[in-house]
């Protein structure tokens, strides 16, 4: 006979597979439940609960789901702080995995040992590099220079040279697109029906996670 403290371990674990979906009004809910699905928050949490869960056990779905999204919203919205914190460890790690590499490569008994360690060593090497040159890019951007561009219509004069050389008037000339806006193509646009905002959230729809064993 199951009891309550079983059934609650039980009742947690359903849950920890579980991913629950809102559906607002008037939502269509196989789409709502296939935007989940594709959803690079739902997709990616499921990535990384598969490679972490022997260290942190099974955790709540939904809320993992949740936080990747608060996680992708911040970068979004231009706080790279955490992203900067990732690239900083992954550089310390890379660092590590080469260091240990190139030791093992450096006690291997036979050359062929010897030459894998070593070429993975290298590898680690090279990707270390590249995250440090991506981390410098974010922390300071390269400027652009962009060349000084004139555009006008009808007769215009520049000078970028020096000024005591006279220059010959610019040449007229037809502007083609100016013809095109005649009262015709300023029709409005039809963009279809009026969008209808959605009311508050009338049901809950659950999609079970399947992590394929």
């Amino acid at each position: 006979m199951m009891t309550a403290k079983n059934k609650s371990k039980e009742h947690s674990k359903n849950n920890a597979q579980t991913l629950t979906v809102a559906i607002e009004k008037g939502e269509n809910e196989q789409r709502r439940l296939a935007e989940a699905q594709f959803s690079p928050d739902v997709l990616n949490t499921l990535t990384t609960q598969t490679f972490t869960k022997t260290l942190f056990g099974e955790i709540d779905f939904t809320q993992a789901v949740a936080v990747m999204k608060e996680k992708t919203e911040k970068i979004i919205a231009g706080d790279l702080n955490e992203l900067e914190s990732t690239l900083t460890s992954q550089v310390v790690s890379l660092n590590a995995i080469f260091n240990t590499l190139a030791r093992k490569a450096a006690h291997s008994e036979f050359l062929n040992q010897m030459e894998a360690n070593m070429r993975l060593a290298l590898k680690a090497q090279a990707q270390c590099a590249r995250t440090v040159e991506v981390l410098a890019a974010i922390k300071n951007p390269p400027i652009v220079y962009a060349k000084q561009a004139n555009i006008a219509a009808g007769h215009q004069q520049i000078n970028n040279g020096n000024p005591s050389i006279p220059h010959a008037p610019a040449r007229k000339t037809k502007n083609s697109s100016n013809e095109l806006l005649n009262e015709d193509s300023h029709a409005v646009l039809d963009t279809g029906r009026a969008v209808e905002t959605g009311g508050i959230n009338q049901k809950v729809a659950t999609v079970e996670i399947f992590d394929g064993r």
